[in-house]
Parts: C-alpha cells; structure tokens; sequence
C-alpha cells in the first residue's frame, strides 16, 4: 500500500479557507498515477466522501455539500494533491482524511471503499 500523509489542518474561522495537502510518505513515489480521494470524519458520524481527482488528472468529484466551495487538483512539484476549502462552514469541522488506490482509473467517485491506502488524517476545526 501506498503511505499517505495530510497537512494543512487547522482552526479558522466560519468563511475563512484552509489548505490541505496530501502526500506520498515515499519521495520515489508520485500520486499523479493514482486516484486520490478526500474524506472527512465528524465525531459521532460515520466517514464521509468529500471529494476524489482521478489518475492523470482526468476528471474530480465533489459531495453535493461542498460544491463551489472545495477545489481538489494536483502539486506536480510534489506529487501531492491538495484540497483547496474556502467559505468553510462549522459543518465542515471534522478529520479529514487522504487515501489513493494503486487502480488507475479515469473516472473517481469519493467513496471510501473504493480506497485503500489512508492517511493518519488532519484536524480541521471551524468555529461560528
């Protein structure tokens, strides 16, 4: 499995944005062959899919929830892919989690399933 980790987390304030990125523990290993997903996790909710980016960049998806809000895309200069949030909302606030799957694929949809190398996760917090 590939060995991920988030960066980015933090507190903001309820419209601010934040940026998370993920990335491949490996220097030898670059993401931009691999489907990437974006997850998140409430405390008391079950884990949800936030948005994924397919392999090469082909296509993303995003939960109805945080359309023209979130931005995913990738860092070529470091085989990363980043989460852009902006307008974030209290309801965003949970841990949010990277994974990738070794399946190319042209087409991704952020369900959890689907992936299976995960992130340690990173805490986003958003306050009213």
């Amino acid at each position: 499995h590939l060995q991920l980790v988030e960066s980015g987390g933090g507190l903001v304030q309820s419209g601010g944005s934040l940026n998370l990125s993920c990335t491949p523990s490996a220097l030898t290993v670059d993401l931009v062959y691999y489907p990437v997903g974006w997850f998140r996790q409430a405390p008391g909710k079950e884990r949800e899919g936030v948005s994924c980016i397919s392999s090469s960049s082909v296509s993303t998806n995003y939960a109805d929830s945080v359309k023209g809000r979130f931005t995913i895309s990738r860092d070529s200069s470091r085989g990363a892919v980043v989460l852009q949030m902006n307008s974030l909302k209290p309801e965003d606030t949970g841990v949010y989690f990277c994974a990738a799957t070794e399946t190319v694929r042209t087409d991704c949809a952020p369900i959890p399933e689907d992936f299976r190398s995960w992130g340690p996760g990173t805490q986003v917090t958003v306050s009213s």
